[in-house]
């Protein structure tokens, strides 16, 4: 087969993510024409900044979700064709069997291994980690944020001289110190999920209750459904291997199959509980910002006056009140931790060395950028164009929320 030229590498591409192009007109399609009726995710559509952002987010979300479930990738991301290394885009295969794809889309890499696919995978690595982690830094910001503004005194003095001291380290200095071998291997990833995965079943244990608790007959049986679950994910999330610590050292309270059905990949579990960890005090901070000026509104004085309690107060008064510059955060906060995770990636810790994400495969391909482009400069403008995304999608946010 004949190399492929410009125009039919393009061509080729756009039709490969023909799934991805097809989500998009249908979601912005049933959007704009339900936008009225969606609160501030419809009047995003009013603004051409917020569309654009939120456009290169979903784009790179459908990308992901597609690569993983292999409707769009060209080739396995991890297998190496022989003849195939720093090939440059559009290169054929020298055998191709029955069903396999005949060309590297974005040529190969120092490894003989498709630029394309791992492109494509790489998204995926990205989607999955970033807004998990941000959810679980912004409950933890949360539980202790709300308490810490509305309560003030010894309480707020202390939680915010922990959040300070944290952020008082080089945010990749921190990382380079949770991530390294000798760290992990003294059980030190593990003890902080176990406390980091918490505040997600405090949260929803108070968010129901302080809403529930005159309603008794309803209360109790849905504090029992949810947490249940919620508790038997979090031992799915905190356990390896049937233990509840999992050393190369030590084993510590072993678990039941039915609690520990999946291991999370040990790099991986570092890599999220370092992001989350990192993210937390920022989120405290900024929470904790907020309540202490929403505290003073006539509408929490009413609260008080019914005789409603602290926490119902915090989280059904204080906390929706917030939305807006938290939902904003929410976004560059996502953002943030990308480029983290491309960061532990480029300098090969945490993620398995074969792991497609974007850090690991610019990391690769600058070896022999003076020579070869194709390599890294694929990943470092999906890294780019997503990051670009989630902060155009916070600019229109703001936008639209300052208009409530």
């Amino acid at each position: 087969m004949e190399p492929l030229s410009t125009f039919e590498i393009i061509t080729r591409i756009l039709v490969q993510l023909s799934p991805v192009w097809i989500s998009l007109v249908l979601l912005y399609a049933l959007s704009i024409a339900f936008k009225r009726r969606l609160g501030l995710y419809g009047k995003l559509f009013d603004s051409p900044i917020g569309m654009i952002g939120f456009g290169l987010v979903m784009f790179w979300v459908f990308t992901g979700i597609y690569g993983a479930l292999d409707m769009i990738v060209t080739h396995d991301a991890l297998s190496q064709v022989s003849g195939m290394k720093n090939k440059v885009p559009g290169t054929a295969l020298r055998s191709v069997e029955e069903g396999d794809y005949g060309w590297y889309l974005l040529g190969g890499d120092n490894l003989a291994r498709d630029v394309f696919s791992r492109l494509i995978k790489g998204a995926w690595e990205v989607i999955k980690i970033a807004p998990l982690a941000a959810i679980f830094a912004f409950m933890v910001g949360i539980t202790l944020g709300l308490p810490a503004g509305y309560y003030g005194g010894k309480l707020d003095v202390f939680l915010s001289f922990l959040a300070n001291l944290i952020l008082a380290f080089p945010v990749i200095l921190l990382f380079y110190l949770l991530v390294t071998p000798e760290i992990v291997a003294t059980g030190v990833p593990n003890y902080m999920a176990i406390v980091l995965f918490v505040f997600p079943i405090i949260f929803l244990a108070v968010l129901l209750n302080s809403r529930y608790h005159t309603r008794p007959a309803l209360r109790t049986p849905l504090l029992i459904g949810v947490l249940g679950f919620a508790t038997w994910m979090y031992l799915q999330l905190v356990s390896s291997g049937g233990y509840l610590i999992n050393t190369p050292d030590f084993k510590i309270i072993g678990l039941p199959s039915v609690l520990d059905f999946f291991d999370i990949d040990p790099g991986l579990l570092v890599v999220f509980v370092s992001v989350v960890f990192v993210n937390s005090p920022t989120v405290f901070r900024i929470v904790r910002g907020l309540t202490m000026d929403i505290k003073t509104r006539d509408y929490v004085a009413a609260a008080q006056t019914r005789g409603e309690g602290p926490w119902y107060i915090m989280l059904w008064e204080i906390l929706p009140n917030a939305r807006g510059p938290l939902i904003v955060d929410f976004c560059l906060r996502i953002g943030y931790t990308i480029i983290l995770l491309g960061t532990l990636g480029f300098f090969g810790l945490g993620l398995a060395p074969e792991s497609p994400d974007w850090g690991s495969t610019i990391n690769d391909g600058r070896k022999l950028l003076s020579i070869y482009l194709h390599p890294a400069l694929p990943p470092a403008l999906a890294l780019l164009s997503l990051v670009l995304g989630l902060n155009l999608l916070a600019d229109g946010l703001r936008e639209e929320s300052l208009k409530d």
